[in-house]
């Protein structure tokens, strides 16, 4: 259940109510106690996501451009301070993969010194945005455009293992994705078929546990299989030791703060708004996945204060960008974490791991660290999502490969702006031919206002409908930002009926990031055990939510008591 703390947002001065920014670290053991049996919960889950996020930190560190112990660091550093600082439960933080180019190209052109002073920058504009109470303006970044950039992101990432895949010789790769591959094929005949064994052999153990025994750290094992390999065959392969040195990976951290001038200040700004924009939006996004895994709800705001802490706080000790990691986050909570002291387990497991195991690091192949990083590109480029935005209306598909081709052949900060500027011309236009066909409907939602907080008397004064059903109607356009307040709506109804009605008589349009909140809120009834029935929608609204699979997912009805029949029965039921 949602707690007090979320329900009553009530507003004080600038940065609003002071409790929206205690981070879940104390409300949920203030609130619930910690005993034992959690302590062993949260011990067990964080021994596990260590286990995953050890050999990810080190191989996203090595194509970042900076040692496998700075991506350990980071891990511990960055990992610690986000769950013991945000505003979701179950959050585990890290570097992901995400921020691999853009790390690597202010390394590339600024050395570390640079990423550093650019990685604290992004922490300050957190720091502030998350008191300012920007999270809740994530919602506003359109679904297209978000998933363009994760899977340009994701091709990026791809392209930077072909070296260590491939075992190719060169001195160091481009950072232009054309110029790169012009490199790679310039070298072409300098392929290692040890190399290529190796990390085609961690390939496959990787997807072969992933698919029959998925609850086994598959990472992991096919990092130590081709460890092993290697060793036991004194195979000609590149490792760890072998490019950064025996001690690469367990060398502890030097605090020092970076030289800062004005002059590098304004240099590094492009780079810090962008790892700024990284940070908020990917933890987020992992915050709402394990919202919609456990029912529960995170604190934007909270959680965006903990990543500026984070950030600024992990390249003192050496570390590099973090945020929130949805692999590793959703691992937390398979592994039954109770509380965020899980996260605070890992990122001090993975410090044991860093002492203690260090010599046996530095014999990992580099080939099996870019096998592991083809799996988290592969993953990270929602390609069934890509596809199904490709059959939505033809302003998603504009937005979408339009951010996708920029990120990829441009830059990260010109795709995000050219992204979110053609989704608010797509969604203008959408509103202009809106209020041309449907003149007597208001463009804004009615209720907004009954949505923002608990109205109880609103929900009593519905005695006339079944026991156990509950209806929301919905007004205007059902586009980014305006559908989320469905998930206010479910929260003011709690506790929750056991089937909920949605009339869309008055939706004139929808568009694919509406479906996809449309798509979480009916996930979180589901996580309740909320029936769900969709009625009175227009074909237009019908054809989009269908080609994005969302109504395989409901019950639908033509007219309004039609729809309430078939919740009462549903309600029945239960």
């Amino acid at each position: 259940m949602t707690s007090p703390v979320e329900m009553t947002p009530a507003r004080s001065g600038l940065f609003g109510d002071w409790r929206l920014f205690v981070p879940k670290s104390v409300t949920v053991i203030a609130q619930e106690g910690y005993s034992l049996a959690k302590l062993r919960a949260d011990a067990l889950a964080g021994l596990t996501v260590s286990i995953v996020a050890a050999p990810l930190a080190m191989a996203i560190a090595i194509a970042s451009g900076v040692t496998p112990a700075q991506g350990l660091i980071t891990a511990v550093v960055a990992g610690f301070l986000i769950s013991a600082l945000g505003g979701s439960r179950f959050q585990i933080g890290g570097p992901t993969g995400a921020f691999i180019v853009v790390v690597y190209g202010v390394v590339h052109q600024y050395g570390y010194d640079g990423l550093a002073l650019a990685t604290m920058m992004a922490g300050a504009i957190l720091i502030v945005a998350g008191l300012l109470r920007v999270g809740a303006w994530i919602k506003y970044i359109p679904e297209p455009v978000v998933t363009g950039f994760t899977a340009g992101i994701a091709i990026i990432i791809f392209s930077s293992q072909i070296r260590d895949l491939l075992g190719l010789s060169m001195s160091e790769a481009p950072a232009d994705f054309i110029e790169k591959m012009a490199a790679f094929w310039a070298v072409r005949d300098t392929v290692s078929l040890p190399a290529i064994g190796v990390a085609f052999g961690a390939l496959a153990v990787i997807v072969l546990i992933n698919r029959y025994a998925p609850r086994w750290p598959g990472m992991l094992i096919a990092v130590a299989g081709a460890t092993l390999a290697v060793w036991l065959f004194d195979l000609p392969v590149e490792t760890i030791g072998s490019r950064f040195g025996e001690a690469a990976a367990a060398v502890l951290p030097e605090i020092r703060a970076p030289q800062v001038t004005f002059q590098r200040l304004q240099q590094l700004l492009p780079s810090a708004l962008t790892i700024a924009f990284l940070a908020g939006v990917e933890s987020l996004l992992s915050a709402m996945v394990a919202d919609g895994m456990t029912g529960r709800r995170h604190r934007s705001n909270c959680e965006i204060v903990a990543q500026g802490v984070a950030n600024f706080i992990a390249p003192i000790f050496g570390g590099i960008s973090a945020t929130g990691a949805i692999a590793r986050t959703a691992t937390n909570i398979r592994a039954g974490a109770q509380t965020p002291v899980a996260g605070m387990f890992h990122a001090l497991f993975v410090l044991v791991f860093m002492l203690a195991l260090g010599p046996l690091i530095a014999r990992i192949p580099l080939a099996s660290l870019a096998a592991v990083l083809a799996v988290v590109a592969w993953n990270m480029s929602e390609h069934e999502r890509f596809r199904q935005l490709l059959l939505g209306p033809r302003g998603d598909r504009l937005v979408l490969i339009s951010t996708f081709l920029l990120t990829v052949l441009v830059d990260l900060t010109v795709a995000i702006e050219v992204g979110v500027v053609l989704g608010a011309i797509v969604f203008m236009h959408r509103m202009a031919e809106a209020t041309a066909v449907e003149r007597g409907v208001s463009l804004l939602e009615r209720d907004q206002d009954d949505f923002s907080r608990p109205n109880r008397e609103a929900y009593e004064a519905r005695a006339e409908l079944p026991k156990g059903v509950e209806m929301f109607e919905l007004h205007g356009p059902l586009f980014f930002g305006a559908a989320s307040r469905l998930n206010d709506a479910l929260d003011a109804a709690f506790p929750p009926p056991r089937a909920f009605v949605l009339r869309f008589r008055d939706v004139p349009m929808a568009d694919a990031s509406g479906a996809t909140t449309l798509e979480r809120f009916i996930k979180r009834c589901n996580a309740h055990g909320v029936d769900v029935v969709f009625c009175e929608m227009r074909y237009n609204v019908r054809a989009t939510l269908a080609k994005l699979g969302l109504l395989d997912h409901v019950q639908t009805a033509d007219t309004y008591d039609e729809a309430i029949t078939v919740a009462a029965v549903a309600a029945e039921k239960k």
